[in-house]
């Protein structure tokens, strides 16, 4: 089983945020999971335009470091999510990968995997990002089992708790996605989206051919019919 953590601070080793995120991932190794860890500022993640290619042909214009981050993220069944709180929102290259996946949230393409998020802030609004995160992940088809956010501004010691609440997200993930926690809460959610991009890939199908192509080689096009 494998588990990526994406740290999306740009404090390298002195980030409060990886240290959540390394926690999550030694909770999902007490479990018996591989992890990796990615330093997103580490890479070149080029702003999306919109101009639609990935839906018609499953590829991205731009010659950037997303496709292998983005092959890094289908190959694991578990993704973690953590990001400082930048003015009440993720720092802006976690941002720009959210921006590149449209056409995996068109495709469902999470579909299977389980994700949680972590964040830290100076004063406030922590569990914002946190929900912020985990809703992408939901957008993009995967189940998510819970998150960390912690303010360290007034309490650098908060970090402590926090990383202890951050091991037991990672080995809650692990668990979940051996089928020990069960969300059928979010499966409904999941069916209902589901539903919704079928009709949109069905509509547009002649514009976005690799789309319909994913839908019917899933099995999923006439699902539900």
């Amino acid at each position: 089983m494998k588990i990526l953590g994406l740290n999306a601070s740009p404090k390298g080793k002195e980030s409060q945020t990886l240290r959540l995120v390394k926690s999550v991932l030694q909770g999902a190794e007490a479990e018996g999971a591989e992890t990796e860890v990615v330093d997103i500022y580490n890479l070149t993640i080029g702003y999306c335009n919109a101009c639609s290619t990935c839906y018609s042909t499953g590829e991205c214009t731009f010659i950037d470091d997303f496709p292998d981050l983005f092959d890094r993220m289908m190959g694991a069944e578990g993704i973690v999510l953590g990001s400082p709180n930048y003015i009440d929102s993720v720092t802006a290259p976690l941002k720009a990968i959210f921006d590149r996946m449209a056409d995996a949230i068109h495709c469902q393409m999470f579909n299977g995997k389980y994700g949680c998020s972590v964040c830290t802030a100076g004063g406030s609004h922590q569990g914002e990002v946190v929900e912020y995160m985990n809703h992408v992940l939901t957008a993009l088809g995967a189940t998510v089992v819970g998150g960390v956010g912690v303010a360290v501004g007034r309490d650098p010691t908060a970090i402590v708790k926090a990383e202890k609440q951050a091991f037991d997200l990672g080995k809650n993930l692990v668990q979940s996605i051996r089928g020990e926690h069960t969300y059928p809460a979010q499966e409904v959610i999941h069916r209902q989206r589901r539903d919704y991009f079928r009709q949109l890939v069905k509509y547009n199908k002649d514009r976005w051919a690799h789309e319909y192509d994913w839908w019917v080689q899933m099995g999923w096009m006439n699902e539900g019919e």
